[in-house]
């Protein structure tokens, strides 16, 4: 028997009609419609998130998937991401709260996954010693940043093919990710 888009959309019927529905920037407007669509979702069974994004607030991403990392832990129910069209940067970052054998893509879809980016401005004024302890700030915070982004990273490829060090080496200048190529590298379990 051959793939068809009709064998594969009989294999996973509900990623016709997911329950959650998200698209825009990653932000907490889109938190708000998340919690919304999630307590309106059926009580039982499998839930399918879709999303299609351009990216946004990778901490908002982090809390939406922890929410259902609760909700898998807690009720052992299962839950199902489905790309769509563009799951960039904060997109990827939710995606990485899915298990890879729980992973949909829709055909021509691209995943994006960069490196967290950081705009600041540090003004040095005053006494010494509080100068050298908010430089130390400034430095413990984009440490922290760097290690949640490579908490991100290895999730996303945990169960797949690619290496963490591939990502790391990839993601400073905006890897690009089709479908097919996700699918192939066990980023995905499969295309509909």
């Amino acid at each position: 028997m051959t793939d068809t888009q009709e064998n594969r959309a009989a294999r996973y019927p509900l990623l016709s009609q997911p329950h959650v529905v998200l698209h825009g920037p990653v932000d907490h407007d889109m938190y708000a419609s998340f919690r919304r669509q999630l307590a309106d979702a059926p009580a039982d069974g499998p839930l399918v998130i879709a999303i299609s994004t351009l990216g946004g607030d990778p901490e908002v991403a982090r809390l939406m998937g922890d929410e259902l990392r609760l909700l898998r832990d807690y009720t052992g129910r299962e839950t199902l991401f489905l790309g769509k069209v563009a799951v960039y940067s904060a997109g990827a970052t939710f995606m990485a709260s899915f298990p890879v054998d729980k992973r949909f893509l829709t055909r021509g879809t691209r995943i994006m996954v960069h490196e967290r980016i950081i705009t600041k401005t540090v003004d040095i004024a005053g006494p010494l010693k509080s100068v050298v302890a908010g430089l130390k700030a400034n430095l413990h915070e984009i440490e922290e940043s760097v290690r949640i982004e490579e908490e991100g990273f290895r999730d996303l490829v945990a169960g797949s093919k690619i290496a963490f060090e591939e990502v790391q080496k990839r993601a400073p200048s905006n890897w690009y990710i089709e479908a097919e190529e996700a699918r192939d590298l066990g980023l995905v379990l499969d295309l509909i």
